[in-house]
């Protein structure tokens, strides 16, 4: 009784004064309560930006001095924001009563909207706890390799059910075990007619959980025609938008139970994989001779590695008396083998590869469309033009530098090889076909 009475005894003052201004009673009445709403919004104001520079400056305090970056964790988690949270509420709550004393049966479904707030505060404070300690847990050496992200996802799920049944007993104010048996009984029909939905929020929460799509990555879907950037997330479908400006819907359960290529990595990394190959003709492949040798090495990418390479050879075949008549004989130096060293000192010089990934030219089997020459490297930009143009670059001038080392690149014939062949139409006629022969006799 004497909280009503001091709750009555503000909100009359406040009422009384406006009532001396010369307002009318009925609307001094909402005057009053917006009087009292605005002046509770500013100290609530005060209250949350005085709480949150102590308990943050504090953190930092503390993060400063400990020897752990656990309490660093917290913070980047938001935990300590959430927690000075509940000072603000704190006021909210005892003015309820005082700005509604008039409106008495407002202060009822309000004080549950609060007991409902504190309830999402505490689930996100200790949902925040679980990230701190996931983050942690993953720089000890003892979790580092473990699954600790699938258990915070169990206890997450399990947080937002307790919450749920605490909202629901709030809200009718009935016990949480009457909410639990009444599911028990209605589960199989829900389960049947809302499968999509629960589905899709099942995914929904693994691939929020796991991050493994945001708004804006890049993903390719093949089996559903997806390669695009995701526009929109919700609780059924994930809209991706092609290359082309189409629309393509897919189920959000699907990222869960079918494959798919995030390019988000490579979008970070600053770099765009090439990974291509140049077919060489095996018939041209050969060994060099000492002349040819010193005509590559007036190619300045090779002069330096030809003349150590061939000084090397040639001493390895001094030393063991190798007689160099048939170039098979001992070491010798390839046209295929100086190409390779060619391109990946090429490849280092050239400006739009970038230097920090795997640079590599290697020789893969050899195939019926000859033997390839795979280049795999990186470009320096992830703008898909300007990665078109560099690859395109490279390897117009790598063709064009075939013909150096006497090398042929492989391609099948065409219709004008075909014609160009010179055709004998009485040899045509001399050509014997024994089978035929045989099955005439």
């Amino acid at each position: 009784m004497n909280t009503t009475y001091s709750n009555d005894q503000i909100s009359s003052w406040t009422f009384d004064q406006l009532l001396n201004l010369g307002v009318p009673e009925q609307a001094a009445t909402y005057i009053n309560l917006l009087v009292l709403i605005t002046a509770t919004a500013i100290i609530v104001y005060l209250v949350d930006f005085l709480a949150r520079k102590i308990f943050v400056g504090t953190a930092q305090k503390i993060a400063a001095r400990s020897n752990t970056r656990l309490v660093e964790y917290m913070a980047r988690n938001r935990v300590v924001v959430y927690l000075a949270r509940i000072a603000p509420l704190i006021i909210v709550v005892q003015a309820i009563p005082i700005i509604f004393a008039d409106f008495p049966t407002w202060v009822s479904p309000l004080m549950k909207l609060t007991d409902i707030y504190l309830i999402m505060l505490w689930i996100w404070v200790a949902r925040a706890l679980l990230r701190t300690g996931k983050d942690f847990l993953k720089t000890t050496e003892t979790f580092k390799d473990k699954p600790v992200e699938s258990f915070m996802q169990v206890l997450t799920i399990f947080l937002y059910f307790i919450a749920g049944l605490l909202i629901f007993s709030t809200l009718t104010g009935k016990d949480a075990l009457t909410f639990i048996t009444a599911m028990g009984a209605a589960s199989a029909i829900l389960m049947l007619v809302f499968k999509d939905t629960i589905m899709g929020f099942v995914a929904s929460i693994q691939v929020s959980s796991n991050d493994m799509v945001r708004i804006g990555d890049w993903v390719t879907m093949e089996k559903y025609g997806a390669d695009g950037d995701v526009i929109e997330i919700n609780l059924n479908t994930v809209k991706v938008q092609n290359f082309d400006k189409t629309i393509t819907t897919i189920p959000t359960y699907f990222l869960i139970s079918d494959s798919f290529k995030n390019w988000r990595g490579m979008q970070r990394s600053g770099g765009r994989r090439i990974k291509r190959s140049v077919y060489i003709k095996i018939s041209s492949i050969r060994y060099l001779s000492a002349e040819e040798v010193s005509r590559l090495s007036k190619i300045q990418l090779l002069k330096t590695y030809l003349e150590e390479r061939q000084s090397e050879i040639d001493q390895f075949n001094q030393d063991n008396e190798i007689d160099k008549s048939l170039l098979i004989n001992g070491r010798s130096l390839t046209n295929v083998g100086v190409f390779r060293q060619y391109i990946d000192a090429y490849l280092k010089t050239h400006p739009k590869t970038h230097k920090g990934m795997t640079m590599m030219v290697r020789q893969l089997e050899p195939t019926t469309t000859g033997m390839p020459i795979e280049l795999y490297l990186f470009a320096n930009s992830i703008v898909w033009v300007e990665y078109e143009g560099i690859m395109a670059d490279i390897f117009d001038h790598l063709l064009a530098a075939v013909k150096y080392f006497d090398l042929e690149v492989f391609e099948m014939p065409a219709a004008d090889d075909v014609r160009s062949l010179h055709f004998n139409p009485v040899a045509a006629t001399n050509v014997r076909f024994p089978m035929a022969e045989t099955m005439q006799n």
